[in-house]
């Protein structure tokens, strides 16, 4: 697939505690053109989280983005989204039977092992990471670092992915290291995060990942 190479994590916790409504962080981040957008919610998945999800659903189709789910396969069935899974979710074999092709998928591995072994799974691409140290994510796994990403890139030729801790001083180095995309939250959201302001960090996101150097 051909994947944008700037790939927003729209979370939940994250937006909220920034002092933003999801549906509002949604709108501007596909205001500034993002072609892409993840929604990530840990938490009890209620009816107005639901609401949230199928709203922003709407605004991705409207902005012919494309939508993903985070964890669950059920509510990206129901939505008409893709969706992304973690090592510890449905297993992608098991999430094609109510996710067939073309429908995308992605999965989450964290060393070489869980690279190699998701290489030969029914998905669309792979993640890897944490890159660097991240404070997104509890418990997260060892860094795998550029050094390791540059070894990992040789074990699979589906789009690779590369997330955690990758800040926009970063990322010209991860995408060297061999990365097709970067999925990004912390450096995302500006600490006094406003629609204009995330609007303007996420442009900025954008502008940094369409640059190729020579």
């Amino acid at each position: 697939m051909n994947l944008p190479r700037f790939y927003p994590i729209l979370d939940t916790a994250l937006v909220e505690q920034r002092g933003m409504p999801a549906v509002a962080a949604a709108a501007a981040l596909l205001g500034a053109g993002v072609d892409i957008l993840q929604f990530r919610h840990k938490g009890f998945f209620s009816r107005a989280v639901f609401e949230d999800a199928t709203r922003i659903s709407e605004l991705c189709h409207r902005m012919s983005a494309l939508f993903v789910m985070n964890d669950r396969a059920d509510i990206a069935k129901l939505l008409d989204a893709g969706l992304h899974l973690g090592q510890d979710d449905l297993a992608p074999s098991d999430a094609r039977r109510i996710l067939p092709a073309p429908a995308i998928l992605g999965f989450s591995t964290h060393n070489e092992q869980q690279l190699s072994a998701g290489d030969g799974e029914p998905v669309d691409y792979l993640a890897i990471g944490p890159i660097f140290a991240t404070a997104s994510k509890q418990n997260p796994d060892p860094a795998v670092g550029l050094d390791g990403l540059r070894t990992l890139r040789s074990l699979t030729r589906k789009p690779l992915v590369a997330i955690g801790g990758i800040t926009r001083e970063r990322a010209p180095d991860v995408f060297q290291a061999g990365a097709d995309s970067v999925a990004i939250i912390g450096d995302l959201y500006p600490e006094r995060s406003t629609p204009a302001a995330l609007r303007s960090r996420a442009e900025e996101w954008i502008a940094i990942c369409s640059y190729k150097r020579p």
